[in-house]
């Protein structure tokens, strides 16, 4: 453990204005990219898939049975990790902002993890599912996994706030969570590359895949720097700025780059 003082003191009301200045830009940004993806994107779908046993009476064997259970659209698919970054932002800009504020001045912003468990989640699941990651069991494991790793985020600030030395224990879980639908994620990409049934993955997948694996483990980064209070993350705002501006960057990269690889009009 490392020695560390989170902050408890009253935030300047100017910062809390321009952050909720901040948040509401941020909002609309997610907002417009969103309803622009719903509304120009084509009709690409992606198929999920169940893999229950079925079992052959002829031979006496056990074998998968994989049925289509559904067709997914995948432009409203993208849209909606958007959508739901700029109910979080709309949120603490307005109705949500005086328990914001308040959360801020403990050093913790909950809102802030739970809309990533949703939001990231999604994100991951698009990515897997553009390696062949069409199971539906898989799919679940994958967002319930890179959901708690967020939720893990929670229990570091929150454990953190009433502890005088920072305990690493609920990230260290977080980033063991966190990893695994990663490494799901290479073993499909790598078995699409290497199959020899085709030329593999569009180019577009190349860049997503390493671009995002980066953006997902600079969040970490920046928690760590927080806790650490290296340079101008001893103030936690300016941790939480980076954050919001990490979030916008991160969503906003893998959108364009699968619309511009597969869900642009031709």
């Amino acid at each position: 453990m490392t020695t560390a003082t989170i902050t408890r003191v009253p935030i300047p009301t100017d910062k809390l204005k321009s952050l909720r200045r901040f948040n509401g830009i941020m909002g609309l940004l997610h907002l417009v990219q969103g309803v622009f993806m719903i509304l120009v994107s084509n009709d690409t779908t992606y198929p999920i898939f169940t893999n229950f046993l079925s079992f052959d009476v002829d031979t006496f064997t056990l074998s998968t049975d994989p049925q289509l259970l559904f067709e997914l659209r995948f432009g409203p698919a993208v849209a909606s990790f958007l959508l739901i970054s700029a109910v979080a932002h709309g949120y603490l800009a307005t109705i949500g902002f005086e328990r914001y504020a308040r959360d801020l001045s403990r050093g913790m912003n909950p809102v802030r993890f739970y809309e990533y468990a949703l939001s990231s989640s999604v994100m991951i699941v698009l990515i897997g599912m553009l390696t062949g990651l069409w199971d539906l069991g898989a799919i679940l494991l994958i967002f319930t996994l890179n959901a708690t790793m967020n939720l893990f985020g929670i229990m570091m600030e929150y454990h953190n706030y009433y502890t005088k030395r920072v305990d690493w224990t609920a990230f260290i879980y977080g980033c063991v969570a966190g990893i695994v639908p990663w490494i799901v994620i290479f073993l499909y990409f790598y078995g699409a590359v290497n199959s020899g049934g085709g030329e593999g993955p569009p180019a577009f997948v190349y860049v997503i895949i390493p671009t995002l694996f980066v953006f997902f483990n600079i969040f970490a980064v920046n928690m760590v720097l927080q806790y650490k209070k290296i340079g101008p993350w001893r103030d936690y705002l300016y941790g939480e700025r980076v954050y919001i501006i990490l979030s916008l960057a991160a969503k906003s990269m893998l959108v364009w780059m699968i619309w511009t690889g597969t869900l642009a009009p031709v």
